[in-house]
């Protein structure tokens, strides 16, 4: 005999829908790390360093960056902006035996990713004319003090920013990484932000409440139907 299935049907269809909405809303949260990542300008692309600046020794003509930023590793790590010739930095630099000269690009990141308080600088170049045995954090001591390291020799700070924090653990939604928010204005930074941080309850959080109300009703009219 056949044997009517709605209602159960209809409640397992909908917890996996509740699923997957809830799935997709965890999704949109990635964790990151808050730190300067070190950068070598490959004719007109930057490419990241592959060693840390305390053991690379640039050479003379060469052009390296440094970018704070929140990032989830080196792939996904923000790049430095500005103009990053070697000719326009370091054109008022004479050369001079013994030493080399580096052009630095020294981008302090976004209003998004600065740690709570924190407000950073603009974007700047130098040209560091150091010893040629120089390695590219003595380059960048040259011209952009102070510095300050951590106990693990991690880079944490440049012309004093930021003025805490090392390398910290960050939660951010995907919807505001520094990337996309390179093209905004100040007022939709703040619009963002409202939105994000208690402007509204999440799309996730509204989605598996409507399955809840959903699911509850189904249960409703089920005792419903057992009673007649």
């Amino acid at each position: 005999m056949y044997r009517r299935r709605g209602p159960a049907v209809t409640v397992l269809g909908l917890l996996g829908v509740l699923c997957v909405l809830l799935a997709g809303a965890g999704q949109a949260q990635a964790t990151g790390y808050r730190y300067w990542s070190f950068w070598d300008r490959d004719g007109s692309a930057w490419v990241y360093a592959s060693q840390g600046p305390s053991t690379a020794r640039p050479s003379d003509g060469d052009v390296q960056g440094f970018r704070f930023s929140v990032s989830e590793d080196s792939q996904d790590s923000a790049k430095p902006r500005g103009a990053a010739s070697f000719d326009s930095i370091c054109a008022a630099t004479a050369a001079r035996g013994g030493e080399k000269r580096v052009a630095l690009v020294i981008d302090f990141g976004t209003a998004q990713d600065a740690p709570s308080g924190e407000t950073p600088p603009k974007p700047r170049t130098a040209c560091a004319r150091v010893a040629d045995d120089a390695t590219s954090a003595e380059a960048l001591a040259a011209v952009a003090k102070p510095l300050r390291y951590n106990n693990q020799a991690l880079l944490c700070s440049i012309a004093g920013y930021p003025k805490t924090g090392c390398g910290e653990q960050v939660s951010s939604s995907k919807d505001t990484e520094s990337k996309g928010a390179e093209s905004k204005s100040k007022g939709a930074e703040k619009g963002s932000a409202a939105a994000s941080d208690g402007g509204g309850p999440s799309v996730g959080l509204i989605a598996g409440g409507a399955v809840v109300v959903v699911l509850g009703a189904a249960a409703v009219w089920q005792a419903r139907r057992r009673r007649g």
